[in-house]
C-alpha cells in the first residue's frame, strides 16, 4: 500500500516492467474519470492485456468469451474466474514472473467492489504454472485496510510510504530541488550559489515529506514571468515552518492562485472567471479539451485559455489543443472544494452549485439534438460503417459529455422544481434523439442505467406532488 506519491511510483514501475517485458497488465483508477473510476471494466481490461503480454492465454480467454457472450455484463467474480483465473490455471508453465500493476484502488467508486477485488486477487497466489505478482497502490482508507485484513498473512506484503524515515524522504526532496532548480540558474543568469543551502533547506522543510508540495512549488517557480526569484520568494514567505504538511500544501496553493490568477492581471473579476472555468474542471466526470470546455460552458475560448495559461502549475494544459486538460494532482481538487482548507473565498468552489450549473449547460446542449444527427444514408446502418470523423463532427466532445453526464450533475447538484420541468420537457421532445446520440458515441449501456435512474427520480417527483 502507498500514500502520497503513489501514482508516480506506479507509473514508473509499470514503465520499467514494460521495458523488461515483465508487465502483465496495468489499471490506473482515477476518481470521476469515466471508465476508470469504477470496476465494471477492470477485469475485462486486465484480461485483454494478459492476452497480449502472455500469448499462451489468448485461446483460453477467447474461448471464455465465445462460451459466454454476456461475460462483459456479468459480475466481478464471474469475470475474474472465467477471463483470468481459469486461463492462468490451464496455461503451460512459464519461466518468467509477471507483474500486474493496479494504481489508486481507493479511487474506485465502490467500496464493496474494492474489497471483492482484493479477495479475488488473493486467489492468484495458488497458481502453479504462471507466477503472477500484483503491485497495488492505495491511500490508507478503512475499506482497504479491512479488505487486507480478510486476506491470509502469506498473500501480501504491505509497504507504507509514510513509514519511510523522514530523513530519507527529505534527502530525496533535496536532491529533486537541486537538480530541477539548477537549470534555471543558467537560463536566467543568476549568481552562484543559487539557490543557496539555506533556501534548499527551507524548501525541504516546507515540503514536510510531501513530493506533491515539491512538484507544485517547482512548477510555480519555473513559471515566473520575470524569472524564478520572485515566485521563490513568495513560496518562502507563504507559510511558517511550524505548520503541518497539509497546511504547507494549502499555503502554496493559496499563494499560487493569488499570484497567478489575481496578480498577473490585477482585477478581482478574474476570481469569478476562475471559479467558472476551474470549478467546472474539478467536478467534471471526464476531461475534455479547452476549446470544447468553452463550448460546454458557452463562454469565449479566450476566457478559458487565459485562465488556464495562468494556472499551469496546477493544471496540465497540453500544447495540443485537441488533448484534454487535467489536474496534476487530486490534492488541488480537494483543496478547492474544502472551505476549511481554501481560506481565500475568492477561489472556493461550491461543489453542488457547480454541478447544478453544469447540469443546466448540458441540458441546453442536448436539447438541440435532432433526428438523424449524423445525416446517415439509411436506417439500420451499423456503427462500424460510420466514419469516426462524421460522429466527432456531428457530436463534438462537449455534446458527447453532455449526453453522458447530464444526469450525474443533476443528482449531485442543488436542483429546483424548474429543473425537473426541464428534464420532463427534454424527454418529451428529445428522448429518442438522445438515445440516438448515446448509440453513436458507444454509451448505450450507461444510457440504460440512466433511464432506470430517471424512472425512479421522476416517479418520486410525481408522488411528492
Amino acid at each position: 500500500m502507498a500514500g502520497t506519491g503513489k501514482s508516480t511510483i506506479s507509473r514508473t514501475i509499470a514503465r520499467e516492467l514494460a521495458e523488461k517485458k515483465r508487465l502483465a497488465a496495468s489499471f490506473f483508477f482515477t476518481r470521476g474519470k469515466k471508465d476508470i473510476s469504477h470496476s465494471r471494466k477492470f477485469f475485462t481490461t486486465v484480461a485483454a492485456q494478459l492476452a497480449i503480454s502472455l500469448p499462451v492465454l489468448r485461446a483460453s480467454i477467447s474461448d471464455a468469451i465465445d462460451n459466454n457472450a454476456d461475460i462483459f455484463k456479468q459480475g466481478l467474480r464471474e469475470q475474474w474466474s472465467q477471463l483470468i483465473l481459469n486461463p492462468l490455471k490451464n496455461a503451460p508453465t512459464q519461466s518468467i514472473q509477471l507483474v500486474v500493476v493496479i494504481d489508486a484502488l481507493d479511487e474506485c467508486d465502490s467500496m464493496q467492489d474494492i474489497q471483492l477485488i482484493l479477495l479475488l486477487l488473493e486467489e492468484a497466489k495458488d497458481l502453479a504454472t504462471v507466477r503472477i505478482k500484483i503491485f497495488l497502490t492505495s491511500r490508507p482508507e478503512i475499506p482497504i485496510f479491512d479488505g487486507f485484513r480478510q486476506l491470509s498473512g502469506e498473500a501480501y506484503q504491505d509497504f507504507i510510504l509514510h513509514n519511510i524515515p523522514l530523513d530519507t524522504v527529505n534527502a530525496d526532496i533535496s536532491t529533486f530541488f537541486r537538480r530541477k532548480l539548477s537549470p534555471l540558474k543558467a537560463k536566467h543568469g543568476l549568481g552562484t550559489p543559487w539557490p543557496d543551502e539555506q533556501i534548499i533547506e527551507q524548501l525541504v522543510e516546507r515540503a514536510a515529506g510531501l513530493f506533491i508540495y515539491a512538484a507544485t512549488t517547482l512548477r510555480f517557480i519555473q513559471d515566473g514571468i520575470d524569472g524564478p526569484e520572485e515566485p521563490l520568494s513568495l513560496v518562502l514567505s507563504a507559510t511558517k515552518s511550524s505548520l503541518s504538511a497539509t497546511e504547507h500544501l494549502d499555503g502554496i496553493y493559496t499563494t499560487l492562485l493569488q499570484h497567478s490568477v489575481l496578480g498577473r492581471r490585477g482585477y478581482q473579476e478574474c476570481a469569478g472567471q476562475f471559479r467558472q472555468v476551474v470549478g467546472s474542471i474539478v467536478v467534471m466526470f471526464n476531461t475534455i479539451p479547452a476549446r470544447n470546455l468553452a463550448e460546454l460552458l458557452q463562454i469565449p475560448f479566450k476566457m478559458v485559455s487565459s485562465t488556464l495559461d495562468s494556472l499551469r502549475s496546477v493544471l496540465n494544459v497540453p500544447e495540443d489543443e485537441s488533448q484534454p486538460i487535467r489536474l496534476f494532482h487530486l490534492s488541488s481538487r480537494d483543496f478547492l472544494l474544502d472551505s476549511q482548507r481554501c481560506s481565500d473565498s475568492r477561489f472556493q468552489v461550491d461543489e453542488k452549485e457547480q454541478h447544478t450549473s453544469l447540469f443546466r449547460k448540458c441540458m441546453e446542449h442536448i436539447s438541440q439534438l435532432e433526428e438523424n444527427i449524423c445525416s446517415l444514408w439509411g436506417p439500420g446502418v451499423l456503427i462500424t460503417e460510420i466514419p469516426d470523423d462524421t460522429i466527432q463532427q456531428s457530436i463534438p466532445p462537449h455534446v458527447q459529455y453532455a449526453c453522458r453526464y447530464w444526469l450525474d450533475h443533476w443528482r449531485l447538484g442543488n436542483p429546483v422544481e424548474e429543473d425537473i420541468k426541464t428534464i420532463r420537457q427534454f424527454l418529451e421532445r428529445h428522448f429518442l434523439h438522445w438515445l440516438e446520440g448515446l448509440s453513436l458515441i458507444g454509451e448505450v449501456p450507461n444510457g440504460v442505467h440512466m433511464i432506470i435512474a430517471l424512472e425512479e427520480i421522476l416517479s418520486v417527483s410525481c408522488n411528492a406532488h
